[in-house]
């Protein structure tokens, strides 16, 4: 069966996958290698058939997704997209993750792993001897998800004659306010870790304490940095944060990198804490996802978005214990 010719529904939506793996399995990419098509998923396939301008200065209206009830079935999976691109554009998640568990259900226990400390010596092993351990066991709890989102609420005639390009913005918003949530629940998901061992400072943010709080995370390496803006204001004034290096990146790009390597990232709801997160992000956190970006597609397909919710529901559970760190510091 051609592109040109599918029947879209809503069960599309219902089918257990996302809407772009359920059109793949109907209207497999591999079957147009070699043709002008190649390149393009199943569900941009279908916007060509539709010729539907999502983007750029020649975008069409919302209204062009309503032309017909085929090409109204699209339009969720268009406000999902928009919304999953404005999170990606905005996360900081990736740099605190170790690894993305994807589940069909609201309840998931996740592992724990327990290092015994004189695993970490290089003595090798001698024949008889004992063999130090790794233990890996379930948590106590379950690692609790929360849905993040927001409703969408606009009329249908408000919207309809609006390019697709700036309708597009808006959403990404949406998934602005998505990855900050979901780095304020990691966030937690690391103090909660570490609330009984933070580590105390006096003397302010000082080189020589950003030193001790680096060496704390022997055997895991200090790969992320989160803190309140002032801090970051504070470390980036420092003497030792001014080489050549650092700046030019923080001139080019706008990424902040100290003088041990790790990422500095401002997070503005640490503000007035007087704390600096650090972590490992290869051994930190567990993000567990159930599912992706999930949009009301029967209100949207049938242009009663007056209150059409687009929501994600994820959480985070720590994996080692010792790569991630919480310091506390007084002025």
């Amino acid at each position: 069966m051609s592109y040109d010719n599918l029947k879209l529904e809503k069960e599309l939506y219902t089918t257990g996958k996302s809407f772009t793996q359920a059109l793949e399995s109907i209207d497999p990419s591999e079957n147009y290698i070699g043709t002008p098509l190649e390149g393009l998923d199943a569900y941009q396939r279908q916007l060509k058939r539709f010729d539907i301008k999502v983007s750029g200065a020649d975008s069409d209206t919302v209204s062009k997704f309503f032309q017909t009830s085929d090409s109204s079935a699209l339009f969720p999976e268009y406000v999902a997209r928009a919304v999953r691109q404005g999170l990606v554009d905005n996360d900081i998640v990736s740099q605190m993750v170790a690894t993305t568990t994807n589940i069909d259900s609201l309840d998931y226990r996740a592992i724990e792993s327990i290092v015994e400390d004189n695993a970490i010596t290089a003595e090798h092993i001698m024949e008889g001897t004992y063999i130090p351990e790794t233990n890996v066991r379930l948590k106590d709890t379950l690692t609790p998800l929360n849905k993040r989102g927001r409703m969408l609420v606009a009329s249908y005639e408000s919207i309809k004659f609006q390019k697709l390009d700036i309708f597009t913005v808006i959403l990404k918003q949406i998934g602005e306010y998505i990855a900050s949530c979901q780095a304020m629940d990691a966030i937690q998901a690391v103090y909660n870790e570490n609330r009984d061992n933070i580590i105390e400072f006096s003397g302010g943010v000082t080189y020589a304490n950003l030193v001790k709080f680096w060496n704390t995370f022997d055997p895991y390496n200090l790969t992320t940095i989160l803190t309140d803006s002032a801090t970051v204001e504070t470390m980036l004034n420092l003497d030792e944060f001014k080489d050549a290096v650092a700046g030019l990146n923080f001139h080019g790009t706008g990424s902040m990198i100290t003088p041990f390597g790790a990422n500095l990232i401002k997070a503005k709801f640490l503000n007035g804490s007087n704390t600096i997160i650090g972590l490992d992000k290869n051994f930190a956190l567990e993000k567990v996802q159930a599912g992706d970006i999930v949009t009301d597609f029967d209100k949207l397909i049938d242009r009663q978005l007056e209150r059409a919710t687009v929501s994600c529901i994820a959480g985070f559970s720590p994996i080692f214990n010792g790569a991630s760190q919480i310091a506390a510091y007084e002025q």
